[in-house]
């Protein structure tokens, strides 16, 4: 298979219409067409099926879709990692959200700046979940990452930091008096529902909570009395006056990992791993 072929057939896999995948490929619908005719006939099997209501696609199909796209982004970070060895060969790429235990961060690039050879780090602050596509398509080198929030799917990891979780509650509540809190008790707030994060495919579940897109807006209405948090204790390193963070008894601890992808052989991560498995 041909990555032009794998292109044809991703844009006709995400339109389902023939025409629509035509136009945003640039090209006439016909040879479209006969090149996703000659993939089913390569690979023997029948990755649509087209009646008068549309295109769907088949099992095998779906199958296809996913592989189609893993190799797309792998061809795509190949590129991007083998320019970016060419210009900037003593440099490391790390992605991480913001609002990521910044103390950590800073020791990290702090010792590893200290060893012989150590290559400038580019810190890039991304979004919400950004991180796995970041290093998946090749513009980050490594990325700091959260177990269980995070795809880790196809990294290596080292782990930094474990830690419980805490509730962010607006300071004039009545439960910020508490010293703990359970998540029974944080699930149900007719006044204050909890904040609403992206899963790791960006869609939010259903809720009455904000769907959030930042840190700095949830900061925001965490302080105007419109949602809470459940976050790292870590995270009381950026709250502000009118918030107050609650330890829960029962919730689920999270770890802060370095992750890099699995096939990596470059001396500079590996660099940087052994200084995080050293801390």
């Amino acid at each position: 298979m041909e990555t032009r072929e794998l292109r044809y057939f991703v844009a006709v896999a995400e339109e389902l219409h023939f025409t629509r995948a035509a136009e945003r490929l640039g090209i006439a619908q016909p040879p479209l067409s006969r090149a996703i005719r000659q993939l089913e006939r390569r690979l023997g099997v029948t990755l649509f099926d087209r009646d008068r209501r549309g295109v769907t696609l088949t099992g095998a199909g779906r199958v296809l879709l996913d592989e189609a796209r893993a190799i797309l982004d792998a061809t795509s970070a190949a590129a991007r990692r083998t320019r970016r060895a060419a210009t900037a060969p003593h440099r490391l790429t790390l992605a991480t959200k913001a609002g990521t235990n910044h103390e950590l961060l800073r020791k990290l690039l702090e010792a590893y700046a200290a060893e012989p050879g150590a290559a400038e780090v580019e810190v890039l602050l991304c979004g919400i979940g950004d991180q796995a596509r970041m290093l998946r398509d090749g513009r980050a080198d490594v990325a700091l990452m959260q177990r269980p929030f995070d795809d880790l799917a196809g990294f290596d990891t080292e782990d930094l930091l474990t830690e419980q979780q805490v509730a962010i509650l607006p300071a004039g509540h009545p439960l910020a008096a508490r010293t703990s809190l359970s998540m029974a008790e944080i699930s149900d707030l007719p006044d204050l529902p909890v904040a609403r994060w992206p899963g790791q495919d960006g869609s939010y579940e259903p809720g009455p909570g904000p769907e959030i897109h930042d840190q700095s807006q949830l900061a925001q209405l965490i302080a105007l009395g419109h949602t809470m948090a459940v976050l790292c204790a870590s995270s009381r390193s950026w709250l502000w006056s009118a918030h107050t963070a609650i330890p829960l008894t029962d919730a689920p601890y999270v770890s802060t990992v370095l992750a890099w992808p699995a096939h990596s052989r470059s001396r500079t991560v590996a660099g940087l791993v052994r200084v995080a498995a050293g801390r």
